[in-house]
């Protein structure tokens, strides 16, 4: 009679957990640049999740109900890849062997929308982690608002891998910081403790008590985690996974480099290849025999979970089916919201808001006229997830009725507090989740705080809408501490983002239709403090703003002699100054510039119709004149601003700046 076969959970496991390292090692190799000791040093811990825990289906990596995984610590980025190709994602082996080449689905570090299972693009160290809390908020509001008695149609954990460079980053105090305050109990963080960054062992510069700070935060922690073992590991996350209202974070103490006889645990094996020498001691160290990009078959039936996925994802289509039986209209609005469609009502909602706007007499503040199209659209957007980084009365972006989210209760406002990058960073997060058209606020100068995650909502291209006010000199007694003077042009030279900054309540409410209507990009509302006299001309105009630029005052005449081109509170300027030019027998034209980026987009006849060649053309905004010259020429004009501000009362600052219809009209007139 043969002896029983004796099983190796244990040996199994690390033989799974060797074809995530050999993988990311071979990959690396090939394309002598990147990071192999995360992966090798995380891949226990990825084993035991994707296989284990984790409810995911490859055949369909946007399935509304799967768990949503971030490697924070992109620059491990291979660890995903090995684990993406190995599930059974649509990313073949031919793409692995083309790491970080040209135009492959596996870039650098994770990218949303180049590789089918990434869920945020993650390199820039703590983002991945504020975007975890941003998914796991959404989760959390969804299941508040859509969830029934019987009927948990949502309900998935967010689990996220970060490393001691994330938790440096000062990103991950503000947003794990929010994370415990709101207590996301379905937010799962793996801190990866290997005491090693590119310089070396960081017990030199990071010293942090790293549980007891997120003890602090209010996170539940589960210590002295042995993150190569895989037992441990399991019972760690599955303890992780029993929620007790708190999100959790496991302290996986592991090995950089795992396996390498002669690398692992040092920064020689953080970001460069391993090596020809050190692979095939790695090998044989390891007992690994297979070439280069080759699973062994029964390794590689071991990792497929396609079967798996499509059973979890069967059960919950039948919950789901129950669902839209029992609450057929709920049913029907969560799909829209998950697809990131608008209602049907909306076309004819902004309609009526633009014209609305278009009859308004009164001065105002186009941070108000901001708030009065929050308020127009905001009954029919029930997806709005507004909030401010502590200026809500500065910002206005609070709309009627709104509903400050808290511990465990539903709303539609979040109280960012003082954490303008992680307010950034977590809205990209909600806008990958999905069910949300997220916005926030804070004043302009302050994007300098957030600009990271602006830039990488625009490398997406996603949808998230930042409401920035006090948008120049017009602040005031603050002074030019709070002044913005490059901002508008820091922001509009970042490929991909929409920046607005309108000059009356027509222009605000048309930037906002775009904003919402914009499912590609990101966009930025430049806002007034002060008051801006409206321009009047009727709904009719609404088309015009629309295109980005457009001629709000023509000359007398046939052809004009001189256009102004202004935005924002410098528009009214325009006019007054075209004014004075007109009564010396200039013809003067006034474009308004309200979006230089959407302007940009438009046919070469429109833009030939706005500004026509052989024109001088003076450009005017409280802002710095670099972004200008584009538009004027060197032949041009600009009456900008070449320093940064002064504390004084906004008209005598105006005035000391050359912001008067005289000085422009004298600038121009020279033209």
């Amino acid at each position: 009679m043969n002896a029983p076969v004796k099983l190796d959970p244990a040996a199994d496991a690390r033989r799974r957990a060797n074809a995530i390292r050999f993988l990311a090692i071979d990959a690396v190799e090939a394309a002598k640049s990147g990071h192999p000791g995360a992966p090798m040093g995380m891949a226990d811990i990825a084993e035991v999740l994707w296989r284990k825990v984790m409810k995911h289906n490859p055949a369909d990596p946007k399935w509304y109900d799967r768990d949503r995984f971030v490697l924070s610590n992109g620059h491990g980025s291979m660890l995903l890849y090995a684990l993406l190709n190995l599930t059974g994602y649509d990313l073949p082996m031919e793409e692995l062997k083309r790491f970080r080449q040209m135009h492959s689905k596996t870039p650098g570090h994770p990218e949303w929308g180049v590789t089918p299972g990434v869920e945020t693009t993650t390199g820039p160290l703590g983002q991945g982690l504020a975007n975890a809390v941003g998914m796991a908020l959404a989760e959390s509001l969804l299941a508040q608002e859509f969830n029934r008695d019987g009927h948990d149609i949502v309900n998935h954990r967010t689990f996220a891998f970060c490393g001691d460079g994330c938790l440096m980053e000062g990103i991950s105090h503000e947003s794990c910081s929010l994370a415990g305050t709101l207590g996301l109990g379905k937010l799962i963080l793996v801190y990866d403790d290997n005491g090693i960054s590119i310089d070396g062992k960081v017990a030199g510069w990071f010293a942090d008590d790293t549980p007891k700070r997120f003890e602090a935060y209010g996170w539940r922690v589960i210590r002295n985690v042995d993150g190569n073992d895989s037992v441990a590991v399991e019972k760690a996350l599955k303890k992780a996974i029993r929620s007790d209202g708190r999100p959790t974070l496991i302290c996986a103490k592991t090995t950089i480099g795992w396996g390498s006889p002669h690398k692992a645990g040092t920064h020689d094996v953080h970001g460069a290849p391993l090596g020809a020498a050190e692979t095939a001691a790695t090998r044989a160290a390891l007992g690994w025999t297979s070439p280069p990009f080759v699973i062994p078959e029964d390794i590689r039936a071991a990792w497929d979970m396609k079967a798996a996925g499509k059973r979890a994802q069967n059960k919950w289509k039948k919950a789901f089916k129950a669902y839209r039986a029992a609450h057929p209209a709920l049913a029907a609005e969560y799909e829209r919201r998950m697809k990131g469609e608008l209602p049907a009502v909306f076309k004819a909602t902004a309609d009526k808001m633009l014209a609305d706007a278009a009859p308004v007499t009164e001065p105002l503040a186009t941070r108000k006229t901001s708030q009065m199209s929050i308020d127009a659209l905001a009954p029919v957007l029930p997806e709005f997830l507004g909030g401010s980084a502590d200026l809500t009365g500065s910002n206005f972006t609070n709309a009627k009725g709104v509903v400050p989210v808290r511990h465990g209760k539903p709303g539609n406002y979040i109280n960012y507090g003082v954490r303008e990058f992680g307010m950034a960073a977590i809205i990209n997060g909600i806008v990958l989740h999905g069910g949300y058209i997220p916005f926030g606020g804070t004043f302009l100068v302050f994007a300098d705080y957030s600009r990271n995650a602006l830039r990488l909502a625009a490398l997406m291209g996603i949808r998230a809408i930042h409401v920035l006010t006090h948008d120049s000199i017009g602040v005031g007694e603050d002074g030019p501490t709070h002044q913005p003077v490059e901002h508008v042009v820091s922001l509009q030279i970042i490929p991909n983002m929409d920046v607005w900054r309108p000059c009356d309540n027509l222009e605000t409410a048309v930037a906002w239709k775009a904003a919402v209507e914009r499912v590609n990009g990101p966009t930025a509302l430049i806002l007034t403090r002060q008051n801006l006299p409206q321009q009047g001309g009727g709904v009719a105009r609404a088309d015009s703003i629309a295109k980005g630029g457009y001629v709000l005052l023509e000359a007398e005449g046939s052809k004009p002699d001189l256009i102004l081109i202004a935005t924002g509170s410098e528009v009214a300027l325009a006019r007054q100054a075209a004014g004075l030019l007109a009564g010396q027998g200039r013809k003067v034209r006034v474009v308004s510039m309200p979006s230089a980026n959407v302007f940009d987009r438009q046919t070469a006849a429109w833009r030939a119709s706005v500004l026509p060649k052989g024109v001088k053309r003076c450009a005017i905004e409280a802002g710095a004149t670099d972004r200008w010259w584009k538009y004027v020429g060197l032949d041009g004009a600009v009456v900008g601003m070449t320093s940064f501000g002064e504390s004084a009362p906004a008209g005598e600052l105006f005035k000391h700046f050359g912001f008067t219809p005289e000085h422009v009209a004298e600038v121009a007139g020279k033209l």
